[in-house]
């Protein structure tokens, strides 16, 4: 891809693209939470019990539901980007996405790995889902030496998080083994040896030695995080290798809820295995010495090799500027057009089916939560 001038004389995708998600008219008592990609609506507590009556949803009673809508919008470097002509998002973004994570959680559902959050999947874009206790970790699995990994080594850097990496890599080397490289998510208060700042790397003996403190009940509990890290992990690379597609790198979050039983349960959170929480490279193009994207990271470079500052990019100290790089410069159609064609090349590849795309997702939305669960008056 290349930021290159594009003729924008009409585009048809612009009015495809579910740019908005944070307006839809569903019954809650609660502020909208809107995300980077995703927005959440937490249903009032009569409709989550009535769902959970109705549907014979695995959960407490008196759980709390949401409903979680994607939107088709780019987030990159924590800001969100937006194309010329109206294009606000990359067509069939939010599909791709929701469709990658379905079906990685249907995996591990067969292969007995643990429940996702995910309850029912009313619309494409949509999923019901139950409230979580989450877990503070972004819980990262390196299988090759590339990003920030790779950005701390060649400084120098021979540990990381806790790990001591050997001489002599290159960028883009398979490891030897797989990495489990954890960084904290938000910002945690009074832990030893922990900044208090978002996404800082942290080690296995920080977690174990704070475990509670990062929303673990026990030691235990740490095993059991980092056998289903690998284990999801192992089980999506194996299958991405069927389809000749190399898994880099990922990241999963995890949480603990409580089903129907009273039994409390760590469980698979947000989305996993797809082009926006994880590398993925084609094969052919690796064995030939290149590194083809197919994922976010490929968007991520264009926008560093794009702007004549990417520190801007990279430096935490410079959101301010960086915020204003994103509001400030829209991209061209063409360049959003290519991202929608690696979400949705690596989707179908994944799930061995074209991808349903809509013309009309918001009034689709609407029409499937209102007359098939009663959520919209």
């Amino acid at each position: 891809m290349t930021l290159a001038n594009a003729s924008l004389a009409s585009f048809s995708f612009a009015e495809k693209v579910l740019a908005v998600n944070n307006d839809l008219p569903i019954r809650t008592d609660k502020p909208v939470h809107s995300g980077k990609v995703r927005s959440v609506y937490w249903l009032t507590e009569a409709d989550s019990r009535r769902l959970i009556a109705d549907k014979g949803y695995d959960v407490a009673p008196d759980a709390p539901l949401a409903i979680m809508v994607i939107s088709d919008r780019i987030s990159a470097f924590d800001c969100v980007w937006q194309g010329e002509g109206g294009l606000l998002g990359v067509p069939g973004k939010g599909a791709a996405l929701n469709a990658i994570s379905n079906h990685w959680f249907d995996l591990f559902r067969e292969q007995g790995l643990a429940d996702s959050h995910i309850l029912d999947i009313p619309h494409p874009f949509v999923w019901i889902v139950q409230k979580a206790k989450p877990v503070m970790i972004e819980a990262i699995c390196r299988q090759y030496i590339t990003g920030s990994m790779w950005r701390a080594y060649e400084k120098g850097e021979r540990q990381f998080c806790g790990i001591q990496l050997p001489e002599e890599l290159q960028k883009d080397q398979r490891l030897d083994g797989l990495l489990v490289t954890p960084s904290t998510k938000g910002i945690l208060k009074g832990i030893p040896k922990v900044p208090e700042a978002d996404d800082v790397n942290i080690t296995r003996a920080n977690i174990v030695d704070n475990h509670q403190a990062f929303g673990f009940r026990d030691s235990a509990d740490v095993d059991t995080y980092e056998r289903l890290l690998k284990e999801g992990f192992t089980v999506i690379s194996k299958a991405l290798a069927d389809v000749d597609q190399v898994f880099v790198d990922t990241k999963f979050e995890f949480g603990f809820v409580t089903d129907k039983c009273g039994v409390e349960k760590l469980i698979y959170m947000d989305e996993v295995g797809t082009p926006d929480s994880s590398r993925i490279w084609d094969g052919p193009s690796y064995r030939e010495g290149k590194v083809v994207e197919n994922s976010k990271e490929g968007f991520r470079q264009l926008l560093l090799n794009h702007f004549p500052d990417p520190d801007i990019l990279l430096n935490k100290e410079r959101m301010l500027e960086r915020q204003a790089l994103a509001r400030d410069n829209q991209l061209p159609v063409d360049v959003l057009m290519a991202i929608s064609k690696t979400y949705v090349g690596i989707a179908e590849k994944i799930i061995g089916k074209k991808l349903q795309l809509s013309n009309n997702p918001k009034a689709e939305i609407i029409a499937v939560l209102k007359d098939e669960y009663g959520l919209i008056d």
